[in-house]
């Protein structure tokens, strides 16, 4: 495993996120499989929230799922790294409000939440939804139909 991968591991494991991720994979009933990089599945989750593919806390990737695409693996190993950026539990928060000025400024969770953007919204599945100001209006001049027959 490269040095970077076992470091952000070290570094999630001391900052309880890793311990934390494998804690809500045995509430949640997931089966805990190793994989890339460090990094360590969960796969058959069993609970609604939150509402994603996946979703990673520390090392740890969730899914209802029994496999997961190599793009979103990726993807997720990219939270992972944030995770250890952000020194573990203060990641929530952040990402939480992240989320709420992506939905205040375009009305979608990921589209302009800056922890999705790293990770790639693509690889994550998201759309690029607009900002509300940036999306095109019906041109009032144009009517609600045409009444060039009467």
């Amino acid at each position: 495993m490269d040095r970077r991968y076992r470091f952000r591991r070290v570094v999630n494991y001391i900052n309880l996120a890793t311990p934390l991720g494998l804690l809500i994979s045995v509430v949640g009933g997931a089966t805990r499989t190793p994989g890339p990089n460090g990094l360590v599945f969960a796969f058959g989750y069993r609970y609604r929230f939150p509402i994603a593919g996946a979703f990673t806390v520390g090392n740890v990737i969730l899914t209802k799922e029994q496999s997961l695409d190599d793009r979103l693996v990726l993807h997720e190993g990219r939270h992972s790294t944030q995770w250890a950026w952000c020194a573990g539990l203060p990641m929530l928060p952040l990402y939480l409000l992240s989320m709420l000025v992506s939905i205040m400024l375009c009305g979608h969770q990921a589209s302009y939440n800056p922890f999705e953007r790293l990770a790639g919204l693509d690889d994550g599945g998201y759309p690029h939804c607009p900002l509300w100001w940036k999306r095109s209006r019906p041109d009032p001049a144009q009517g609600q139909g045409s009444d060039a027959e009467s």
